[in-house]
């Protein structure tokens, strides 16, 4: 059964590793800039580059991801007060195009903060926690966090405290939900949630 579940996981990281060059799909991003400026730049930077760790950076992020998740909060299913208020007047054309705009955008590099976790962060995200039944963080986001386009977002250079509160909403099942980032984060102790924030944060 381990054997599987090692070979089940080092398929999905190869996958990842293929796909995370994906193209843009659809959108124009000189139309979605034009969005940016008036509507998301204040929060998560001109160029998607957020500079509060409470608002995640968009920059480099794979399109149809971000698209499903402006999707999910115009609908509800996400719930965000900020921003399904912004997401609410959005026509599906504008989404394709701001989604068009921040995934050519270019991702800045982020330093790890707290160089005591990586070690425990980097055996969560490499390795998991077989004792716990938490898997390899990479098996979905891929070695360098680059994720896997139409299904797991991109996660390096993201902000710590932003992975952590994910992480959280993940587990208790109020603002997000997702059968597998639910388990997943429902396996996780205080301790590995902010070790593999700070691991990751510092990705390249």
């Amino acid at each position: 059964m381990k054997r599987k579940m090692l070979l089940a996981l080092a398929a999905m990281t190869l996958a990842g590793s293929a796909l995370a060059a994906g193209p843009v799909g659809k959108g124009d991003p000189v139309k979605g800039k034009q969005i940016v400026d008036q509507v998301c730049a204040a929060c998560h930077g001109a160029d998607g580059n957020s500079v509060a760790s409470a608002n995640p950076t968009l920059a480099g992020q794979h399109q149809k991801y971000l698209y499903e998740q402006l999707k999910a909060f115009k609908a509800g299913t996400r719930k965000n007060p900020v921003m399904m208020g912004m997401a609410a007047p959005l026509s599906d054309d504008d989404m394709w195009n701001v989604t068009a705009y921040f995934s050519q955008q270019k991702v800045k590099p982020r330093e790890a903060a707290d160089k005591s976790l990586q070690a425990l962060g980097k055996k969560i995200y490499r390795v998991g926690n077989p004792a716990t039944g938490v898997p390899a963080c990479m098996a979905c986001h891929a070695p360098g966090g680059a994720g896997m386009p139409d299904q797991f977002p991109r996660v390096n250079s993201q902000h710590a405290g932003y992975i952590v509160k994910q992480l959280n909403d993940f587990k208790a099942g109020t603002e997000r939900q997702h059968p597998t980032m639910s388990d997943v984060a429902s396996r996780m102790s205080d301790a590995e949630m902010k070790a593999v924030a700070d691991y990751i944060s510092g990705l390249r």
